[in-house]
């Protein structure tokens, strides 16, 4: 297992904090879940509740595992962005650099060596101190400190750091090809750069923070998936909302629940014309020989109370 992967895995960990789960209502709901069949199984060993340990346990690993393993795949993704910030990072770090002013520079346009010379003349500075306008000397093999304009000088660049592109490129004086950036390294020959960014406000770090503060947009279907496990959401903890309703009418001392055909045919009774319906199923039974009711005749109707047989 990487480090991205091991890193991946604590913070799944650490994402369980009510906090966390809260940013998304589909697994909070999970979450809760997981928490009151958890609770239910201690009860059950208790023997506070008459259910099955081990049903209700096996129904709270899954939903456990199903929190943990979100929390994975958002982690991973998370960490794929972190680790592309602290490789910035890794070149973007404090370096020797060799300051000169612009009594040299004038200087060594004049000199048979200009490379030797700036390297004897110039002052060792850290590159933090560098701010914008200020002028460096830097040689093959050395990490360029900052951001900045060529102003003498061509050499081949190592920009991989930055572009990922493998291949050097030439920079050089004048033309679309002066500016260098900081965390890059001179492969050959030697520089002398104008910079052209105070510290803090360079190129890497500018990606950096656009790195950490990158959030990823939804898909349409990811949108449409979460509006459905929503509405699902709502619908069960309604059915569940109703069950203890009725768990609790059925446990109160002579208390009962009737069933629910029972409701719809004392409806039935107060709609209006049902008499008629009523009619129509005694003549129906009588169709299929079936024995009338006390009173009834075959064929005919009871009769109504105060009216003539």
């Amino acid at each position: 297992m990487n480090h991205l992967a091991k890193r991946a895995v604590r913070d799944s960990f650490v994402k369980l904090a009510p906090r966390e789960q809260a940013k998304n209502p589909v697994m909070l709901m999970v979450y809760l879940s997981a928490i009151l069949t958890l609770a239910l199984f201690v009860l059950s060993l208790f023997g506070i509740t008459d259910s099955q340990p081990g049903f209700i346990i096996s129904i709270s690993a899954v939903l456990w595992l199903t929190v943990l393993f979100a929390n994975f795949a958002e982690a991973l993704a998370e960490g794929r962005g972190k680790a592309q910030a602290d490789s910035l990072r890794a070149a973007k770090r404090d370096v020797p650099a060799h300051k000169l002013n612009e009594g040299l520079v004038a200087k060594g346009h004049h000199v048979d060596d200009p490379a030797e010379f700036f390297r004897l003349q110039a002052d060792e500075v850290s590159s933090a101190v560098l701010k914008k306008k200020d002028l460096f000397y830097v040689a093959a093999g050395e990490q360029i400190p900052a951001d900045g304009e060529i102003v003498m000088g061509a050499a081949s660049v190592d920009e991989s750091a930055i572009t990922g592109e493998s291949a050097p490129v030439i920079r050089e004086s004048g033309g679309d090809r002066s500016a260098v950036t900081g965390g890059t390294t001179v492969l050959s020959d030697w520089l002398v750069v104008r910079v052209t960014a105070d510290a803090g406000h360079s190129f890497l770090d500018q990606m950096i923070a656009m790195v950490e503060s990158a959030t990823r947009k939804k898909t349409p279907n990811e949108i449409a998936l979460e509006i459905l496990l929503v509405a699902l959401t709502i619908v069960f903890l309604d059915r569940v909302g109703v069950a203890v309703r009725v768990q609790r009418l059925q446990r109160q001392p002579g208390g009962h629940c009737e069933p629910h055909h029972h409701h719809l045919a004392r409806g039935a009774v107060r709609v209006p014309g049902a008499h008629h319906h009523r009619r129509a199923a005694v003549g129906y039974r009588h169709s299929r020989h079936e024995p009338p009711e006390p009173g009834e005749r075959a064929g005919h109707e009871r009769p109504r109370r105060g009216g003539r047989g």
